[in-house]
């Protein structure tokens, strides 16, 4: 079921006002993603001491009032979304961080607690474990110890305190907070990303090896998957395409359930419908992809992580995006009919929102009508007054 109108977080210091609309029932003032979503603009700029400090991922918790980043110098960094500041710096240098997920808020974690995954191999003990951190007193609740290769995908449950990884060595494992242990997992090849549907009846995992996504129903995940989607057919991406394992860097639903994004550090990514797999679109980006982030994993050492470039708005209507370039973001409308070129069934953006620096990882929050991307810095974008849409270079 689609999410109704969404409060945006007032604006930075210095900042325009939101537009105000009357309500009825006398509640604050919102407006529709329709209305602001060609106005976003970066509006707060966090940068870092040390300028080779890259991003790997971002992740807002269920207030969306905070933001979180994991970064390639070891250090999480916290953020307050509603008041465009930042908030606290927590360093894993001993084990790595990466994935770092916000998880939900209960009696016995009144702070905001995250998990993230150790990205150091030589770390002796536990290399891949999973870290799970209390913001409060800046100490670890507990380990999740049982892959023995990298972590390459992180999901929290939407619903529950349970959390879903996928690993290097082929496993995809299910876990409950309270414990250290995975309460079951599943064997599979190259299962390098997961996420659960909306309703948290479904998990999807992607293969991009085999070209193909599985659905499990999560009450009986040790059973067969009730649907395979074998994307081959699609062939988005040319030669060699989504065969190769680094060619596949996201996997979402859309919050209405209805569409399923592969996203790719590629020229473009696939919209498939959530039900029966078909293709809805190849959104095309507008300029040649320029050194993008390959995750799960990176093409050699050297390369910074990831965690995709795309994401869907809250109403599932919308997908803001990198541009491929060294620049700007992109927006695509899922409401516009996608057109044939060729024998490809392609949808292009509507506007691009215009910024300086690349958008390596990009992050909506879902309770606010406001974006989080990031790449050498992480930037809040906020709707602003008075400016136009501004059209994609043909």
């Amino acid at each position: 079921m689609a999410p109704g109108p969404i409060p945006p977080p007032p604006p930075p210091p210095g900042g325009p006002p939101p537009v105000e609309e009357k309500r009825k029932d006398g509640e604050d003032p919102v407006r529709k993603t329709s209305e602001i979503i060609t106005t976003l603009r970066a509006t707060k700029i966090f940068r870092f001491p040390k300028p080779d400090t890259y991003v790997t991922s971002l992740d807002f918790d269920d207030s969306g009032e905070l933001c979180l980043a994991a970064c390639s110098d070891d250090s999480l960094q916290m953020y307050s979304a509603r008041n465009g500041t930042h908030e606290k710096t927590f360093y894993s240098q001993k084990y790595g961080c990466h994935l770092a997920r916000f998880v939900h808020s209960n009696k016995k974690t009144t702070w905001p607690c995250f998990i993230y995954a150790s990205t150091n191999a030589k770390e002796p003990k536990n290399p891949h474990a999973i870290r799970y951190h209390n913001t409060w007193d800046n100490t670890y609740i507990r380990y999740f110890v049982g892959h023995k290769e990298p972590v390459t995908a992180l999901a929290v449950n939407p619903m529950d305190d349970t959390f879903v990884s996928c690993s290097k060595d082929n496993t995809v494992r299910l876990w409950d907070l309270n414990k250290m242990t995975p309460r079951g997992g599943l064997n599979l090849a190259t299962p390098y990303l997961a996420t659960y549907d909306p309703t948290a009846t479904v998990i999807a995992i992607a293969s991009a090896s085999t070209s193909s996504v599985l659905l499990y129903d999560l009450r009986n995940y040790d059973k067969a998957p009730f649907a395979t989607f074998d994307v081959r057919q699609h062939d988005p991406l040319g030669p060699g395409g989504p065969r190769d394992i680094s060619q596949w860097s996201k996997l979402e639903f859309s919050n209405d359930g209805k569409s399923l994004l592969i996203a790719s550090p590629s020229t473009g990514h696939l919209l498939l419908d959530a039900f029966d797999g078909n293709l809805k679109a190849h959104l095309v980006r507008p300029y040649t992809p320029t050194n993008l982030r390959s995750a799960p994993m990176p093409h050699s050492t050297n390369s910074p992580l990831g965690q995709g470039d795309i994401s869907f708005s809250a109403d599932g209507r919308y997908l803001i995006g990198g541009s491929g370039g060294n620049e700007n973001c992109v927006v695509w409308d899922t409401h516009v009919r996608a057109n044939y070129e060729g024998e490809k069934k392609v949808l292009r953006p509507i506007c691009i929102l215009p910024f300086d620096k690349k958008a390596s990882v990009v992050q909506w929050n879902h309770k606010f009508n406001m974006l989080a991307t990031a790449d050498r810095e992480v930037v809040f974008w906020l709707p602003m007054e008075n400016v136009g849409r501004v059209p994609v270079s043909s």
